[in-house]
């Protein structure tokens, strides 16, 4: 089996120690503090002159909840097609609606923009009511990755979910497991979940910026 570990990159530093170090891609973002928003597209393009992986672009213009105004949804279209045109390897975005259930319309729109870049769902599945629903809805609409804690605070408290949506879903859809994954527990959610895919800041406890040895240490189990 082909397993994946994506890194998450708040600031240009750690994207280029993730892209340098043995990780398969990163997902680049801003403000880790928010949760991670739209990135600069000025460091991305630059990014993307020094390396040949893949690096998939947050599209999320505010913090808080998944539910954007029509002149935010414009922003993270307006957004898509830039990084886009820039050399984007995918895109990482999730709306929903009032109920916490996907707002269908908006996200397809988003995924016609892409064009076929691989685009990931990211962890506003985790506040809707029914993830079966959730990922149904997700393949259907051509959505090829899903992050995910299993709908708990982290990935080892939804370690059961994770597994039960792995073993349902897993051959359809990429199910990333993300959630406070780092070296110390990536072997118990390897075995546990059987998934192929792990998301990690790659920040060791009390530190800030990505640590190469971090990387190195899940990656070994992959």
């Amino acid at each position: 089996m082909n397993y994946t570990l994506e890194i998450a990159c708040f600031e240009i530093t750690s994207a280029q120690t993730a892209l340098n170090s043995v990780a398969d891609r990163i997902e680049l973002c801003s403000e880790r503090h928010l949760g991670g928003l739209t990135p600069n597209l000025d460091e991305f393009r630059y990014l993307k002159t020094t390396t040949k992986k893949p690096i998939r672009v947050m599209i999320r213009p505010k913090a808080g909840s998944f539910l954007y105004s029509s002149l935010e949804f414009e922003q993270m279209k307006a957004d898509l097609l830039q990084f886009k045109a820039s050399g984007a390897d995918g895109f990482v975005f999730g709306i929903l609606n009032e109920g916490n259930h996907l707002d269908l319309e908006k996200n397809k729109e988003l995924l016609q923009l892409a064009e076929g870049l691989p685009c990931t769902f990211h962890r506003a599945i985790d506040r809707t009511p029914d993830l079966d629903q959730g990922f149904e809805q997700l393949i259907a609409l051509g959505f090829r990755t899903v992050l995910t804690s299993g709908g708990a605070p982290s990935a080892l408290e939804g370690i059961d979910e994770l597994a039960r949506l792995q073993a349902k879903y897993g051959s359809q859809i990429e199910v990333l497991v993300g959630g406070s994954v780092r070296a110390d527990n990536i072997e118990l959610l390897l075995t546990k979940t059987q998934a192929s895919a792990f998301h990690s800041s790659g920040i060791p406890k009390y530190e800030t910026y990505v640590n190469e040895q971090e990387i190195k240490g899940m990656k070994k189990f992959l």
